[in-house]
């Protein structure tokens, strides 16, 4: 435990627990829910109990238990109401409090507990749209307020995709379709984060299709030895944080010029990055953008 983040500011309770500071501060007054610790200065800080408790107030507020109402249960009742709730009840929620709090404690143990209680009720594929890639999206936030740092972000992932590794192996022995389509699946020059590039190649397997894994960081001129071997190419990559926005232009125009000079060959984008692409950016015609994973795996 001497390893962990102990203490939190009021700030970074909201924004990991989603209930806004002015609340808590009500909820401690009028109710006593929590007792923070306070500075020389009059600042307020909060304990990681503190932190696991209000989260678990957050669990059952949004499953329409009034404040008062769980104000009135003892220390060990609430989180026994949380697991009574999250057994009968819509279970990502407390899902991803619980990798939250697996995350914040380097908890290896919770991470697998938790995604094993998963596991047993929804199929790996349901536990990526409804719980990986919401905690993501939340991840992402927290690391860009300063509220977790890199090395809370690369514990949870590294463990995430590990779970879709151990799918995609599931799927290796498996025949695929005839070879007269392959999806090759990369991501460009110090781009890193391959997490979602991962589970497209899972649902392509999933589907029978022939996939090529090229992962992290690939220079576009290195591809170009893949058309040797294919006859026909769909390229798919995902644009977490590079390009810039101002150089995908550029990017595709390049990639048309150099990867896409016949019929049977496209290419498939998808990611944040895109989002601020210039809307008078006229797409080439073999190249199509996606706004989310599971509308390119739709398309297919």
């Amino acid at each position: 435990m001497n390893n962990i983040q102990v203490n939190f500011s009021i700030k970074d309770l909201e924004n990991l627990t989603g209930i806004k500071a002015h609340t808590i501060r009500i909820w401690e007054k009028r109710y006593g829910l929590l007792q923070p610790n306070r500075s020389d200065t009059n600042i307020r800080s909060y304990s990681l109990a503190s932190l696991q408790k209000l989260l678990n107030i957050s669990f059952l507020n949004n499953n329409g238990y009034k404040i008062s109402k769980i104000a009135k249960l003892t220390e060990p009742e609430i989180p026994i109401t949380v697991r009574e709730i999250a057994s009968r009840a819509k279970v990502e929620d407390h899902a991803i409090n619980a990798f939250k709090l697996a995350m914040l404690n380097f908890d290896q143990v919770l991470f697998y507990n938790t995604y094993n209680n998963l596991i047993s009720s929804k199929s790996f594929k349901d536990i990526f749209y409804d719980v990986f890639l919401p905690l993501l999206n939340e991840i992402g936030l927290l690391w860009q307020t300063d509220t977790i740092t890199p090395a809370h972000e690369h514990f949870l992932t590294s463990h995430m995709k590990q779970k879709i590794l151990l799918n995609i192996e599931r799927l290796q022995s498996l025949e695929p379709k005839p070879l007269s389509k392959t999806f090759i699946l990369y991501l460009p020059d110090n781009e890193v984060h391959d997490i979602g590039l991962l589970f497209i190649n899972y649902q392509l397997r999933s589907k029978g299709y022939h996939t090529i894994f090229l992962g992290e960081s690939v220079p576009m001129d290195s591809l170009v030895s893949v058309l040797e071997f294919f006859n026909e190419i769909t390229f798919v990559s995902y644009f977490t944080v590079n390009p810039e926005a101002s150089e995908i232009p550029n990017y595709i125009t390049e990639f048309d010029k150099l990867l896409l000079n016949n019929d049977k060959t496209d290419l498939l984008l998808l990611g944040p990055k895109l989002q601020g692409l210039d809307k008078n950016f006229e797409l080439p015609e073999r190249v199509k953008l996606h706004d989310s994973i599971e509308n390119l795996v739709k398309d297919l």
